[in-house]
């Protein structure tokens, strides 16, 4: 726990508050457009169904971060990309619903470190299964 957190940076974070997914989130389309700083209309327009869940291709995201003129929602996108491509890839260059509740859950200060730990974890145990089969 401790080499993860120092890993993420995540040290002024308030350990003792570990995320956890909350009952009553915004709707996709709303952190969506909080995270980007983007309109209703085009936020819906990105949006897909993919295998359970809803998510936003990497590519859209991509041309937002290179077009959007505010440089904190510029690095913001890129932070949410990279954490739904490599950290909680489910669909292969999408990026989930879920992804977009931990992420806007950062700014309450609690910490991903658990929950990108079991989901390391996972994915290394998953491949690990793939690898001896």
């Amino acid at each position: 726990m401790e080499e993860y957190t120092t890993l993420l940076r995540c040290l002024r974070i308030q350990a003792y508050k570990a995320y956890s997914r909350a009952v009553n989130v915004l709707n996709f389309l709303k952190r969506l457009m909080s995270i980007m700083g983007m309109n209703e209309q085009w936020v819906a327009a990105w949006i897909k169904q993919k295998v359970d869940s809803k998510c936003i291709h990497w590519k859209s995201l991509r041309d937002l971060i290179l077009a959007h003129l505010n440089t904190k929602k510029r690095v913001d996108i890129f932070a949410l990309s990279i954490y739904g491509l490599i950290i909680f890839s489910k669909a292969l260059g999408h990026i989930d619903e879920a992804v977009s509740d931990l992420f806007d859950r950062l700014d309450k200060k609690v910490t991903p470190v658990p929950t990108i730990l079991a989901e390391t974890f996972r994915s290394l145990s998953a491949y690990r299964r793939a690898a001896i089969f």
